[in-house]
């Protein structure tokens, strides 16, 4: 029995860390060091509960839940200490415009974590408001004010539109 749940959670993080460490990758405003620490202890804490996962409904959509929960708290935790400056990721970039995704990631890095989380949940894992506010613990109205003031304050960053910023 416990080799079967072995097993099954071994097949469970090859196919989720990839989508787990884009995700933590946007969270973070491209800081992959801190993205794998934060996918390492998602499925940390996936692989503890896994034994009641059958529980659980959506094992994917937990996990991304644990892992947003899990940068807000690291947030948190480092809300008097340094903080990292942007820099150009260990890896190369793979295809599209290096320049704009690094623009993008920076224009991330300037809104608080919260708003980055509600930014990455909505819009870049597609998901809908309820289930944002269920992600992060919040009302659905505080998702729908705070990814309205996010988007403006990317706005104002970045442009009024993606050509503008393309240009730079």
């Amino acid at each position: 029995m416990r080799q079967r749940g072995r097993e099954g959670f071994r097949e469970f993080a090859e196919g989720r860390t990839g989508q787990l460490y884009r995700s933590a990758c946007l969270l973070t405003s491209g800081d992959t060091h801190l993205a794998e620490d934060l996918v390492q202890e998602t499925l940390g804490r996936m692989y503890l509960l896994w034994g009641r996962a059958s529980r659980i409904d959506n094992p994917a959509a937990y996990a991304q839940t644990v892992l947003v929960r899990a940068f807000l708290t690291h947030r948190r935790r480092r809300s008097a200490a340094e903080r990292p400056v942007g820099e150009v990721p260990d890896a190369a970039a793979r295809g599209g415009d290096p320049a704009l995704r690094m623009t993008l990631l920076e224009a991330l890095g300037q809104l608080g974590p919260k708003d980055r989380a509600v930014l990455v949940l909505r819009y870049w894992e597609d998901r809908s408001v309820e289930e944002t506010a269920d992600v992060m613990n919040v009302s659905s109205s505080a998702v729908r004010t705070r990814s309205s003031r996010a988007l403006a304050r990317l706005r104002e960053q970045l442009g009024g539109s993606l050509t503008e910023l393309a240009a730079r």
